[in-house]
């Protein structure tokens, strides 16, 4: 059995109404123009979390060359997608905000201002936060840790910021099998960056979470280092994000590691507490992969301690080029070593265009 490897944030999924207004969005916006892998076909393991029922749905992995986990961009097409019946709030258990990665912030602040983006709020300590049009909020921060220099203004995803209902409890997930296992800060109070966030004048517990250890794997230089911001809001009563509706509809559904040691993976969770709750192994092919179209691995998924899904997926085919017919076959390779520079480079030929 090999032993568990967590590179990075894959991605983080999306939940649109539609997959091209959006992606063509965060192309502009976040430099997501390189497809990966592109899909439509039916979700037929997620039932668990789709009542009970197989879904048609169109998905889409868009990435940046700059560096930072991707964008799973997702919408149902056998029923009309909906969002919750309340305001999210800060603090409400599940992704509230994805981490988007900038070398300089206040340059990406200016040019976003300029083109009149829904900012909320003013430039804070080298971050701030920004609503897209479906209402999904993004903190773009400061990062050093870069694949390849670009002329964009942001990379990709580099975190996220997760409604919990106890800190010490949520890191059973997110420091134990996750691996952020250093707390940058850990601040309980009313928060100025906070104030234009809904629901951001509450007071709140927040704790910043990354890994003392550097990513390893095939995809370590491309995805990068992250980060988890935890926060537990007092004086009100949180409501979970996706109560009542499905996965996949509007909003971040699920948060996405690249892992190499599945079985290792399924050991520790389990010891933990937090078994997979869906598992592709049930439909693998004969070469022990679930095929995504153009793309081919093992996936499976958990609930953080609130509900929150973390997916898991250790890849064995990816198309590095496409439209030459280049693909590449992990299985093959150590799954410790890091690809080449030049073969993540070429993942540039897969660039979108509208």
């Amino acid at each position: 059995m090999s032993k568990l490897n967590i590179t990075g944030i894959q991605q983080i999924g999306i939940g649109v109404p539609n997959v091209y207004e959006a992606w063509k969005w965060y192309k502009e916006n976040f430099g997501m123009d390189i497809r990966i892998f592109e899909d439509d076909t039916v979700a037929e393991l997620m039932l668990p979390y789709t009542g009970g029922k197989p879904h048609k749905r169109h998905a889409a992995l868009a990435m940046n060359i700059s560096g930072g986990g991707g964008f799973e961009i997702w919408q149902y097409t056998s029923r009309t997608p909906v969002g919750p019946d309340f305001e999210i709030q800060l603090g409400d258990l599940g992704i509230n905000i994805a981490k988007i990665k900038s070398p300089d912030v206040e340059k990406v602040y200016d040019d976003f201002r300029s083109r009149n983006l829904d900012i909320l709020g003013d430039l804070y300590d080298s971050h701030f936060f920004v609503k897209d049009p479906y209402g999904n909020i993004f903190q773009v921060v400061e990062e050093s840790n870069w694949f390849k220099k670009t002329k964009k203004l942001t990379g990709a995803v580099a975190g996220a910021i997760i409604g919990v209902t106890n800190i010490e409890t949520a890191q059973k997930v997110y420091s134990e099998i996750l691996g952020y296992d250093q707390v940058v800060y850990d601040k309980k109070e009313t928060f100025d960056d906070f104030q234009n966030l809904p629901g951001g004048n509450n007071k709140f517990r927040r704790v910043l979470l990354r890994s003392s250890k550097k990513p390893e794997g095939s995809f370590s230089r491309l995805l990068g280092e992250s980060s988890i911001e935890l926060v537990q809001v007092f004086e009100r009563e949180p409501k979970k994000i996706f109560e009542g509706r499905f996965w996949g509809d509007l909003g971040f559904i699920h948060l996405c590691y690249d892992i190499s040691g599945m079985d290792a993976l399924k050991n520790i969770c389990e010891s933990k507490g937090f078994p997979f709750t869906v598992d592709s192994s049930v439909k693998h092919n004969k070469d022990n992969s679930f095929d995504m179209g153009e793309a081919a691995g093992h996936f499976t998924y958990i609930e953080d301690p609130d509900g929150t899904l973390i997916e898991f997926v250790e890849t064995h085919k990816v198309p590095i080029a496409k439209k030459y017919g280049w693909y590449l076959d992990l299985k093959k390779r150590d799954p410790l070593k890091p690809l080449p520079n030049w073969m993540l480079s070429a993942l540039a030929l897969n660039k979108v265009k509208f």
